[in-house]
């Protein structure tokens, strides 16, 4: 696969082409470099997790206030971190504090084991993404992305770290595509309006 190339110019390629198809991909009803789920996160709820998320995303977009918007959001962190495999859990506590404690090597190599074992948590996949993207370590960090997006399309944490790497290739035009696609799903998402704002002016010019 082409996400085995370090940095280069076909990781830059890479980005163009992830960036491509996921544009052909539908939104739906989605963190890092990119948005970090807080330090402690409320008791994710019970029931059918899909269901849940669908409740909370329909809530996150027509939240009234930004107080209101952050407390979704991190009840959409708490269901992302449910594994329903006892020994991912364990294995993402670990990861969590190996992270924490600035043991970047056992953090990947537990992520590694997670992914392994549990490949449709999505939040393992996410974590990774974000230790790689924060090594510049960008194709291994895309490589991740996708599969972050394509378990959950509306995972708001991996759109913005995938704009993040766009604006490393200098690719503004997809990176602004990655931003608005994150707000579609989060409107109160901090920073990144900003950035859209910014994007925007370099990328379409200014309104006359």
């Amino acid at each position: 696969m082409l996400f085995r190339f370090p940095l280069s110019s076909r990781a830059g390629a890479v980005a163009v082409a992830l960036a491509a198809a996921l544009w052909a991909a539908p939104v739906l009803a989605e963190t890092g470099g990119f948005v970090e789920p807080p330090a402690k996160l409320p008791k994710a709820q019970k029931g059918d997790p899909t269901k849940n998320l669908d409740f909370l995303f329909e809530a996150l977009k027509i939240a009234p206030d930004d107080t209101t918007a952050k407390a979704i959001e991190q009840r959409i962190w708490a269901l992302w971190f449910v594994s329903r495999s006892d020994t991912a859990d364990l294995l993402m506590a670990r990861a969590r504090q190996a992270y924490e404690g600035k043991d970047i090597d056992l953090a990947l190599k537990l992520l590694d084991a997670i992914v392994v074992i549990k490949p449709d948590y999505v939040e393992a996949w996410n974590r990774r993404a974000t230790i790689y993207f924060l090594q510049k370590d960008y194709g291994k960090s895309l490589a991740d992305i996708s599969q972050v997006l394509r378990l959950e399309p509306r995972h708001f944490g991996a759109l913005s770290g995938l704009g993040m790497i766009l604006e490393e290739f200098g690719d503004d035009k997809h990176a602004l595509e990655a931003y608005r696609r994150a707000v579609e799903v989060y409107p109160r998402m901090e920073r990144i309006p900003d950035q859209i704002k910014k994007l925007q002016e370099k990328v379409e010019g200014r309104d006359i």
